[in-house]
């Protein structure tokens, strides 16, 4: 009886032993097609994150993104969300924004449908990728349009990058060479 009863409580108790997920590849999320955005098939992979808006000063980051994309596509993935939370500067349906992107800047990587990236309504990937307790690295405030995440081939946080940096540089690039 005493066996059992250990068989049974062994897996019950280390449920909760056991520590949270701290990989990028447990969230799934929309696509801005309707589809679905599964992390866990970027696994073996880098990942860079990036808030996007259409009508910023940053917006011409989406050409180097895209350039990032295409140049390391064996070994890092890049996914856009879109984002309306600064200065209204991405208003547009999903449909929209994804036709813009497609035809100003020739997008091709992974977009997500458009989501908040703080506050009351920030969406669950960007709550884990902003908060130390949850991602076990750091905590990030997502303070305008195009921050970065980066993150290793198992999905765990290696660096936030402001606005300021743009993709191609070497802050990042050193992560990929």
């Amino acid at each position: 009886m005493k066996h059992i009863f250990l068989l049974v409580m062994i897996p019950f108790l280390t449920a909760f032993t056991m520590t949270t997920d701290s990989s990028i590849h447990r969230f799934k999320v929309k696509s801005i097609e309707g589809a679905t955005i599964d992390f866990a098939s970027f696994k073996g992979k880098k990942i860079l994150v990036v808030n996007t808006a259409s009508e910023c000063g940053y917006t011409p980051q989406y050409e180097d993104l895209q350039k990032l994309y295409d140049q390391y596509k064996g070994k890092l993935v890049v996914v856009g969300f879109p984002a309306n939370n600064f200065g209204s500067q991405e208003p547009g349906s999903d449909t929209e924004i994804r036709a813009f992107c497609k035809a100003r800047y020739g997008v091709t990587f992974p977009l997500a449908s458009k989501i908040s990236v703080k506050g009351n309504d920030m969406a669950p990937i960007y709550k884990w990728l902003t908060s130390k307790s949850e991602n076990g690295v750091l905590d990030a405030t997502i303070s305008w349009n195009f921050n970065k995440f980066l993150l290793d081939e198992n999905g765990k946080l290696l660096a936030y990058f402001p606005s300021k940096v743009k993709p191609m540089s070497d802050e990042i690039l050193q992560y990929l060479r």
